[in-house]
């Protein structure tokens, strides 16, 4: 492994961004260069005591790429509007696919190799399942203006008669662990969850509004950042083929399971409240994901994930009690 490599990571101060960092960083990658939007001070702790080269705000990264004298080696573009409540799309079209083609156009004139961002947010009610099989994408319905975006750059970046020498974009399913303190109400509902059975005693989820689903028996495909982060350093390490990946743990399981872990990681037992989902995200919530993996194990990815509940332990008891970074 050449830990020597210099790689340019956006998103850096984010959720999943900062702890690639400090992936990388245990690895023995320090000719990192980061870019994000560093005027949010509540994110200021997820990077501090990391190893990086270089600081870039994302605003001004394009004309610093132009003067800078860095031969970069590798892109990690983890950069976004995450908000799936942000229903203004040219804040996503801006961010998530203008913002997506200058890093993958720069890509292909340097010859640097790519893995970006995408979500499983494109997938929307699941229609079509959720197969990370290119024929689909053109006929892909997200829910919300954050899953059209992704979904948009997927379609543009298929279409390109030019590519970087290799690129991946992972479709991530629903991402929790350390480093989202600063993500308020799009926190994972683990976050959440911690925090309601420390202050209350109990957890409020939201009731079903599908007769086909018991309160609670939401399903989703919830991956542990971990398990991100060596998928990411595993794509850079590995000659594969390029394209979308799923990034899930193959295995659906409900929002009540998730909270019952919790009560057991804390040795509580489980105090559950239903509530109703809120208006505004009603017909565009997903009941349903669950990654297909099929495609990263045949090229090659042998690495177990984590269970849900060897995910929620490991977070609970090494991050959220003391209220660690990562």
């Amino acid at each position: 492994m050449d830990t020597n490599k210099t790689i340019l990571l956006t998103g850096a101060a984010g959720f999943i961004g900062s702890y690639l960092l400090g992936y990388l960083n245990k690895l023995g990658f320090n000719n990192i260069i980061i870019v994000d939007d560093f005027g949010d001070e509540d994110k200021w702790f997820n990077f501090d005591d990391k190893q990086f080269i270089e600081k870039v705000e994302r605003d001004v990264l394009f004309e610093w790429l132009k003067n800078t004298d860095q031969n970069i080696d590798f892109v990690f573009h983890l950069g976004a509007r995450t908000d799936t409540t942000e229903f203004d799309y040219s804040i996503h079209e801006k961010l998530n696919v203008a913002y997506s083609k200058n890093i993958w156009n720069y890509c292909v004139d340097k010859n640097i190799p790519l893995v970006y961002a995408s979500s499983a947010a494109t997938y929307g009610s699941g229609e079509l399942g959720y197969k990370d099989d290119h024929d689909i994408v053109n006929n892909l319905q997200p829910l919300n203006p954050y899953g059209v975006s992704k979904n948009e750059f997927d379609k543009w970046a298929l279409g390109q008669p030019v590519q970087p020498v290799f690129w991946a974009g992972l479709k991530f399913f629903n991402v929790y662990g350390p480093n989202e303190y600063h993500k308020e109400r799009m926190a994972s509902m683990i976050f959440h969850g911690y925090n309601q059975i420390k202050k209350t005693g109990e957890v409020k989820l939201f009731k079903s509004h599908k007769p086909e689903f018991n309160d609670g028996e939401q399903l989703r495909d919830f991956v542990y950042v971990e398990d991100v982060a060596k998928v990411c350093n595993w794509l850079m390490q590995n000659n594969v083929a390029s394209g979308l990946y799923n990034l899930g743990t193959g295995k659906a399981r409900s929002f009540k399971d998730q909270i019952t872990a919790i009560f057991a990681t804390l040795n509580k037992e489980p105090n559950i409240k239903y509530i109703d989902m809120p208006e505004d995200i009603r017909d565009k919530y997903q009941y349903f994901t669950e990654a297909d993996m099929s495609k990263l194990v045949t090229a090659g990815y042998t690495n177990k994930f984590y269970s849900l509940e060897e995910g929620i332990a490991d977070y609970v008891k090494r991050f959220l009690i003391e209220s660690n970074y990562y």
